[in-house]
């Protein structure tokens, strides 16, 4: 698994051998302010660190002065910063890695944001034990016997019928985070088909 951009949040670093592949094979890794100290320290190199830059090592902004990107818009926060400027210069296929752990309220917060930014580029979150994915229509997802899904709508009302999943959804409404959690492909994909959302959907790594 490659992206050709990756961004590194400031939440946990990988330890997962996937997360850490891509940081390898990215052509691209962009560093959202804090998380730059950790990328150097595991042996890799920012192309770009973007962020307000208050929580910004002063080792890593002397070493990469040329690398800093300062955005102080304090509407939005510094994950979101990053994937603006990715999406400005035209950098649309984009991993997010780091963007879990240290705090419960930055993760929830993080993936939530995973629908907004599906309207400006294809992205993915990677964390240490699966993948986050957004959509915005009807799709079918490749997968494998015995994956782990759960599925999270952003708009409680919408409907969602599934095809290809252990315990089917028929228009469903997720009114609430847990009701289609935990939920198993029974193949090499399934479908799930609805109108509105968006969708967020969870794949858990094989074994």
């Amino acid at each position: 698994m490659s992206f050709s951009t990756v961004i590194l949040a400031d939440g946990s670093f990988p330890v997962h051998e996937i997360p850490l592949g891509c940081l390898r094979d990215s052509e691209r890794l962009i560093c959202c302010d804090g998380s730059a100290g950790s990328l150097v320290r595991a042996g890799f190199e920012p192309m770009a660190i973007v962020g307000d830059l208050d929580s910004l090592e002063n080792e890593i902004a002397e070493k990469y002065p040329d690398r800093l990107y300062c955005d102080e818009d304090q509407e939005s926060n510094d994950l979101t910063k990053a994937v603006r400027w990715c999406s400005e210069r035209g950098f649309n296929e984009i991993a997010i890695i780091g963007a879990t752990g240290k705090r419960e309220d930055h993760t929830l917060g993080n993936i939530s944001l995973l629908a907004e930014y599906a309207r400006q580029a294809n992205v993915v979150m990677i964390t240490d034990t699966g993948i986050f994915q957004p959509f915005l229509k009807s799709c079918r997802v490749p997968s494998f016997p015995g994956q782990q899904v759960s599925v999270f709508s952003i708009d409680p009302d919408t409907g969602i019928t599934s095809s290809g999943l252990k315990y089917k959804l028929g228009e469903m409404k997720l009114h609430n985070w847990w009701r289609a959690t935990l939920n198993e492909a029974t193949g090499d994909s399934f479908e799930l088909r609805f109108e509105g959302g968006p969708l967020l959907v969870y794949l858990k790594f094989r074994e």
